[in-house]
């Protein structure tokens, strides 16, 4: 009985028994730590999560509506009209890390989790889609640079969805056709009626490149800039007054500004086709530089003391900053104009939104320098 009980001991530590030599490679010996064994064969029973090498675990497994890529979840995002994971976000870090914030017990973190989830940084620079048919064909008229029209597989066509596949054929711009799990996740689960337009990403100039174009024009400089304008909308209607009344360009600061979106082609009416727009890190900076090469900065404010035009300035190299319509001017900007200019308003509980204040300011200017100007 022992010589026997020796024989099993040295099958089972020296490997030179049958069973030692039949497992997978690399699966480890039969009783060692690692292998998930006992020395007689059977399974190692689990620690339930408390010993040296516990799993970490991943929280209860998500219902199945909350799954992503699962059938339930796609029919909950469909009913419920919002966007499900996109396949090229990594949905599975993004649940994982979703599940680890609610297993910590910091909702703050779970919320920005999914913000990160839902908009990643940077995003403000890829391409955006303009989804449904009359927007689409808006945007398309508009003459916005995009890359890719996209049609739905099997859409009753009407005159728009023709419409628009003309117009695109006619600019160069690829047309494509999807299914609607597809237009889907392209939009985000918009109402995209079976046609989407990808827009190209906005190529921003430099503030310098502005007074180049000036220069390059014989003219004098009018630069509009904008301060704490956050609505794309606005800075469209900008970029159109700006066109119409001979302004060289527009400056944004690359933070807390609107940027040139859909949106904003769409208010320009084209407009931004010829009107440069240039990103600033620094705005104030960008108007001390500005300053420094002989352009006059003059911001439009409320609480200006002098009426636009009345403004003499009006017929040097100006830059004519405008600001939000709730808070106006910030206070370093103010700070970094040389003149503060007002619009005279019947009421003063009234306002202007950004759009139509720089429309009226640009007109004043340039009723002042076409007066100025030797017939």
């Amino acid at each position: 009985m022992g010589a026997e009980t020796v024989s099993i001991r040295s099958g089972g530590s020296g490997g030179s028994g049958g069973s030692g030599r039949s497992g997978r490679a690399g699966a480890g010996r039969a009783g060692s730590p690692g292998s998930g064994r006992t020395k007689s064969g059977k399974p190692r029973p689990g620690t339930g999560g408390h010993g040296r090498r516990k799993l970490e675990g991943k929280g209860p497994t998500p219902p199945a509506a909350l799954r992503p890529g699962h059938p339930a979840q796609r029919r909950a995002a469909a009913s419920a009209g919002s966007r499900g994971p996109r396949r090229d976000d990594d949905p599975a870090g993004a649940s994982a890390g979703s599940r680890g914030s609610r297993r910590d017990g910091d909702p703050a973190a779970a919320s920005a989790g999914s913000r990160s989830a839902r908009a990643p940084r940077g995003s403000g620079d890829a391409a955006e889609f303009v989804a449904g048919r009359n927007p689409v064909v808006e945007s398309l008229r508009a003459a916005v640079p995009a890359a890719a029209l996209y049609v739905g597989a099997r859409v009753q066509h009407d005159e728009r969805i023709s419409e628009a596949i003309k117009l695109a054929a006619d600019r160069g711009v690829a047309v494509l056709e999807a299914g609607p799990a597809e237009l889907d996740r392209l939009t985000g689960g918009a109402l995209h009626q079976g046609l989407a337009l990808r827009v190209r990403p906005y190529h921003y100039a430099h503030p310098d490149d502005l007074l180049a174009r000036a220069a390059d024009a014989g003219q004098l400089p009018l630069i509009v800039a904008l301060d704490g304008v956050t609505d794309p909308r606005n800075l469209g209607a900008v970029a159109r007054s700006a066109a119409a009344f001979g302004a060289h360009g527009v400056v944004v600061p690359s933070r807390r500004g609107a940027g040139v979106t859909a949106g904003a082609w769409k208010a320009s009416a084209g407009a931004l086709a010829r009107v440069p727009v240039a990103r600033a890190a620094n705005l104030s900076r960008a108007l001390a530089s500005y300053r420094d090469a002989g352009i006059f900065v003059a911001g439009l404010d409320a609480a200006g003391d002098t009426p636009v035009r009345d403004l003499e300035l009006a017929t040097a190299p100006l830059a004519l900053v405008i600001g939000s319509e709730g808070r106006g001017l910030s206070r370093i900007v103010a700070q970094a104009c040389d003149i503060l200019v007002r619009i005279p308003i019947a009421a003063r509980t009234e306002s202007l939104n950004a759009g139509v204040a720089a429309g009226i300011a640009l007109y004043e200017v340039a009723t002042i320098r076409s007066q100025d100007t030797p017939r």
